[in-house]
């Protein structure tokens, strides 16, 4: 296992020791012995680029399960790198913002930052893992440690519906994606992501295409909160604010871009890629930035904005996948510029994006609120804060000299673009890309102005607020203000990303397309071009409509309310909880032998099933030694015990005649040499048949009703049914093999490999180990939960003296 193993193991590691520090060291705040994590993630990570850059990708490789094809692979290419850097990076202010918006007495802080390591360790999985099994396994992980972190607050109503819906969502898709990687593998013969993309070709003329990129579209599209799945997104905000800054700036929502942009080598080029991945994309750039305007909730209002600019980085990832149709040459680079735009506004969203939340934590700390309409003239008491608002806010809004200006720029040139191609019926449709795209970003400068302007300006309403409003501390302006810093160098200076960053992410998205010349330059001035026009008409339209706010926002008021996504949602969810319980009535009758027949008539159903398409039966006696007189007795003795159970009234007659049965089965493996099994048979039927009596010594006597006619016949059915099968599958077993039995295996290395003669004793302890080890652990758990039942049980028992004594008293 290489340090690139250690890299991504590290935070779920580090996450077993977060409890023992915090207990060791509680005057000091849990935070600062969780920040040298991703610090030092983020440092090794970015030791790497020179590598990366010149060398190409870096490979590591640990056997898992070789005979699946599975194998724990890192892959660390351009995309991933930046990917693990944002994720790293963004991480290390995070934590340290943590520290001091987080209160270490009235938190549980040492749960926070054990989610928050392994959300931390499971993206890194997500995005440097070359097979798509552990990639699968990472990402539900992520789904899990999010579900955590925003039920953090659970004793709110709505952390806790937040949790459950962003769970759903996302797990449902990754069940999708799960699906989808199932297919691939059936088309490739393999998991790994490289031989995949190496057998593009294979995929693309399959019949499971098309199947297979649905399901991992529906994967990364619940995963990013796209249209119409983005509904769990907002609810999510009721997490703790560094948790909103983190999982929806640079690191949950984007897993989904992530798998678009990692298998688009893969499905890109074809029409059904580029449309679902292009419009749904736009689809939702639109919804977002249409339904941002209406919130009074500054986090609402950045909630619905990350979907919006999700939808930007999804529809320009869709729009660069009509290079891969044109193939290598001058025609594919106009559409390369496409997925230049959506790597470059990926960092700088995640720059932009977590300023603006760890402002809106700042302004939720000091003032005791976020309701923008209790909210106004902050400006005056918080000039810092203020000015980062407006950085990262203008920054969204797309405007100089800020580097969402830039990437918005690249964005219209991109669907501009898209409108003049010649394949994908896009003669047609292509003018809506650039109407779609100029009308969501008005929006996008109106939302970004009531964020900065409406909290910041007019009339400061201190009977409003709950805290008198004042500047941060230092502690709370430090990470914001790096990434605003970053803000503006990205914006002044957008080339130091290109070569080191940007280059090799691209080449990793759209792999041999790119000519040796083709190099990524980034700068302001273009001349007076028609983006240029569309900038100047959205700030010029933007703030008339922001000026004209009241006048036109009754439009909201107007759409169905009984249609939302979220009622569908609600609703359908109550109406499957119902469903469930209906169903579960039927069948959990509170009756052990119902249960039974269920399990048995399951069993007779499948394992019939299977020997009737095994088919080859061959119940020859040639290969069966001869029976002696011993075993007959024995078998007519345990015949007749097993056929007088029914027929006995007394319970502890019919416990007696059971046990004798199990004497006969051990009397068996005493003829047949087997004294190691015997003595555990007499061990286990004696405790059996001892604890049966004393149970069933304290119930009452069996009453001799007659049983109805169905109940005495399901009884019989089951019974000849569970031992015809068990029969059958006996004989089956010895007599059509299906494959060379692992017996002579143990008898010819028991003794070379283990050196051990009892080939029992050999298997138990070596070969089959971890199985004794686990058995053991149940063992064991089963003990702890016995012992827990009775401390329960005394402890119940002792409250109930003590109120008994309380209420004699009174």
């Amino acid at each position: 296992m290489s340090l690139l193993h250690a890299a991504i193991l590290l935070p779920l590691f580090y996450a077993i020791a977060v409890p023992l520090f915090h207990k060791a060291a509680k005057p000091i705040h849990t935070g600062w012995f969780v920040l040298p994590v991703p610090v030092l993630l983020f440092s090794y990570l970015i030791s790497y680029l020179p590598a990366v850059r010149g060398e190409g990708p870096v490979t590591e490789s640990a056997p898992w399960i070789p005979s699946l094809d599975i194998n724990f692979t890192v892959y660390l290419d351009g995309l991933g790198l930046l990917f693990a850097l944002l994720i790293s990076g963004i991480g290390s202010l995070v934590v340290l913002y943590s520290i001091f918006y987080l209160s270490k007495t009235k938190e549980a802080i040492q749960n926070f930052y054990v989610y928050l390591l392994l959300f931390m360790g499971a993206m890194h999985g997500v995005v440097l893992s070359d097979n798509l099994v552990v990639l699968y396994g990472f990402w539900e992980l992520t789904s899990l440690s999010s579900f955590l972190l925003i039920a953090f607050w659970y004793q709110r109503e709505k952390s806790r519906y937040g949790a459950q819906k962003s769970m759903l969502i996302t797990v449902f898709g990754g069940f999708a994606m799960l699906a989808g990687i199932v297919l691939l593998h059936i088309m490739t013969g393999t998991f790994s992501i490289r031989e995949i993309i190496a057998n593009a070709d294979q995929v693309q003329s399959s019949a499971l295409f098309v199947p297979a990129m649905l399901l991992i579209l529906l994967g990364a599209f619940t995963k990013s909160a796209q249209f119409p799945f983005h509904i769990w997104l907002p609810d999510a905000m009721e997490a703790p604010t560094p948790v909103s800054a983190y999982l929806h700036s640079a690191t949950m929502v984007k897993a989904g871009i992530y798998l678009v942009a990692r298998l688009s080598p893969v499905f890109a080029g074809a029409a059904e890629w580029f449309w679902l991945v292009s419009a749904f994309g736009l689809a939702t750039l639109f919804w977002g930035s249409f339904s941002a305007v209406k919130q009074t909730d500054l986090k609402a209002i950045l909630a619905f904005s990350t979907v919006s600019q999700l939808g930007l980085i999804m529809c320009l990832f869709g729009l660069g996948s009509a290079a891969v149709y044109y193939g290598p040459g001058e025609d594919s680079k106009l559409y390369v510029l496409a997925t230049t735009a959506a790597i470059f506004h990926l960092i700088n969203h995640a720059t932009f994006k977590g300023a603006l939340f760890m402002v809106t934590g700042i302004v939720d700390h000091e003032t005791g609120t976020r309701d923008i309409r209790k909210l106004g003239g902050l400006a005056s008491l918080m000039p810092i804060t203020f000015t980062l608002a407006m950085i990262g806010a203008f920054s969204m809004a797309g405007l100089p000299p800020f580097n969402g200006f830039l990437s918005k720029e690249m964005f219209f040139t991109g669907v501009l673009n898209a409108s003049k191609m010649d394949i994908f019926s896009m003669e047609t449709w292509g003018m809506l890309f650039p109407m779609l795209a100029w009308i969501a970003s008005i929006f996008t400068f109106v939302y970004c102005m009531i964020f900065v302007f409406r909290t910041f300006t007019g009339k400061l309403k201190p009977e409003e607020l709950d805290r008198k409003p004042h500047e941060a501390p230092l502690g709370l302006l430090l990470s914001p203000a790096v990434l605003a810093s970053l803000v503006v160098v990205f914006g002044l200076f957008p080339d130091i990303l290109s070569y080191w960053l940007i280059e090799p992410a691209l080449a990793s998205v759209l792999p041999g397309l790119l000519a040796d010349e083709f190099y990524v330059h980034i700068y302001f001035w273009h001349g007076w071009t028609t983006e240029l026009f569309m900038t100047i008409g959205v700030v010029a339209l933007g703030t008339l409509l922001y000026m004209q706010l009241k006048r036109w926002q009754g439009i909201y008021g107007k759409l169905p309310q009984k249609l939302t996504l979220n009622r569908i949602y609600d609703r359908g969810l109550f109406y499957v909880d119902r469903l469930s319980l209906k169903l579960t009535r039927v069948y959990m009758t509170g009756s052990i032998r119902d249960y039974l027949v269920y399990i048995f008539t399951f069993a007779i159903l499948v394992v019939g099933y299977a020997l009737l398409q095994t088919g080859d039966w061959d119940f020859s006696s040639a290969q069966y030694a001869e029976i002696t007189i011993y075993e007959a007795l024995l078998i007519t003795v345990l015949i007749i015990s097993a056929l007088a159970i029914p027929f006995v009234r007394s319970r502890i007659t019919m416990i007696i005649v059971v046990g004798a049965v199990g004497y006969m089965v051990t009397l068996f493996f005493v003829i047949l040499r087997a004294p190691d099994l015997a003595l555990t048979q007499m061990i286990v039927e004696t405790v059996s048949v001892a604890l049966f009596l004393l149970c069933f010594y304290h119930l009452p006597k069996l009453r001799k009703e007659r049983s109805p006619a169905t109940f005495r016949l399901t009884n019989v059915l089951i019974s000849v049914g569970v031992g015809a099968m068990m029969t059958l599958v006996a004989l089956t077993a010895n007599d059509s093999r299906l494959f060379e039995s692992i017996s002579d295996y143990y008898v010819k290395e028991s003794y070379n490999l283990a050196g051990g003669k009892n080939i029992v004793n050999v298997i138990l302890v070596d070969f089959r180990g971890f199985d004794t080890l686990l058995e053991i652990m149940v063992l064991g758990i089963a003990s702890l939960g016995i012992y827990a039942l009775i401390r329960l049980r005394h402890n119940g028992k002792q409250q109930l003296l003590s109120q008994d004594r309380k209420g004699g008293e009174r």
